[in-house]
């Protein structure tokens, strides 16, 4: 008999849930951590109302969709760490991940306790997190290193560059100081869904060639609750096609192997990932991609500030990676002209998009402030 051990909260008590049967259990849920009730033989999916316990679909063994993933995992459901339901990520030690955890920080004093709080909420726990200032000069040093005092001792490691030198170089320092076996990277602004780590160790230990896993990723307000998860669990082995679409490797969503013989290309504040995820895959590196939103914007990826919110420097940054990989052999000049168009035709939605979202957002201000006098 298998035991599932989960735990939510209805309310302002916290309800722990236990319970052993004969038929194993698959649980997608919007609030994490999951949700495990007594299964019986049937085999259709079962929606619970909505109310204290949010959303939950029951997906039984033999149900539609679960055989595929049951095969990746060996004919076992997809397994969930068993936390009690007293488990405190900052003072206790969850199962650990031989994982690296890189997250590069400027003047995100604002941000970076929730990207943190999301790394120690995950189901398996990385080894250690790497927080590097990247020479903010405003306190985020000060914050980070406040921060780290929070939870157990050495595993929040702070880092600090000695001036401001764009995400690729604090991104490369916090990779050479790192110990574990893998890496993963997140943004300051960013948070990740608990099962993320899970569910990419799972994959990668079942396919120990692949050298770099990433997943999609979507954009919701910090309050919203994680992204349901879907089944099947589907692995893609990532061709040169996919080069085609740069969001197929969205940088928060990455896990790589350490020993990787590249770095970020410190010389670039734009387009610098999406570049070491090119040369990565054109070298022959197993590349995939695992059909789960895992983690989550909480401002559009585009055109919404930062580095990211120049339109046309982001397009130019692009241009000149292709041309980049076109000079050192990685692509013919046929993909090489391809790539061109497609990412003409992106920029050109991007303005679009920004364009009608600026616009849409305008028409907002007058309505608010009527409201508000």
């Amino acid at each position: 008999m298998s035991v599932f051990v989960a735990s939510t909260r209805i309310g302002r008590r916290r309800l722990d849930l236990s319970a052993t049967t004969h038929t194993h259990v698959a649980i997608v849920a919007r609030c994490p951590p999951a949700i495990a009730r007594r299964g019986r033989s049937n085999t259709g999916p079962r929606w619970f109302p909505r109310g204290s316990f949010g959303r939950v679909r029951l997906l039984l063994e033999g149900g539609p969709g679960v055989s595929q993933m049951n095969r990746m995992q060996g004919n076992r459901p997809m397994e969930f760490a068993e936390h009690s339901a007293s488990w405190n990520p900052r003072t206790e030690i969850a199962p650990v991940a031989p994982v690296s955890v890189v997250v590069p920080c400027f003047r995100c004093a604002d941000t970076i306790a929730s990207a943190v709080a999301s790394v120690a909420a995950q189901l398996l726990r990385p080894a250690e997190v790497l927080l590097v200032d990247d020479g903010s000069g405003d306190g985020t040093l000060e914050c980070l290193q406040q921060l780290a005092r929070q939870y157990p001792e050495g595993w929040i490691k702070v880092l600090s560059m000695p001036r401001n030198g764009g995400p690729s170089g604090a991104r490369n320092l916090g990779w050479e100081h790192a110990t574990q076996t893998w890496i993963a990277f997140l943004d300051a602004d960013d948070t990740w869904h608990p099962h993320k780590l899970k569910l990419q160790m799972d994959v990668l230990r079942r396919d120990p060639q692949i050298a770099l896993l990433a997943h999609p990723m979507n954009v919701q307000t910090r309050d919203a609750p994680a992204p349901a998860l879907t089944y099947p669990l589907k692995v893609k082995v990532a061709g040169r096609h996919l080069l085609r679409i740069r969001a197929s490797f969205p940088t928060a969503s990455i896990v790589l192997r350490r020993h990787l013989p590249f770095r970020f290309d410190e010389s670039r504040k734009r387009a610098e990932d999406f570049l070491l995820w090119a040369q990565i895959l054109l070298h022959g590196y197993r590349c995939a991609r695992i059909n789960q939103v895992l983690a989550s914007w909480h401002k559009e990826p585009f055109g919404a500030g930062g580095l990211s919110g120049d339109l046309a420097a982001m397009y130019a940054a692009a241009v000149d990676v292709r041309r980049e990989l076109h000079a050192q052999g990685l692509i013919g000049r046929t993909q090489w002209q391809l790539l061109h168009w497609i990412g003409l035709v992106r920029y050109a939605r991007r303005r679009v998009i920004t364009f009608a979202r600026r616009r849409a957002a305008a028409r907002l201000q007058p309505a608010q402030r009527d409201k508000t006098s």
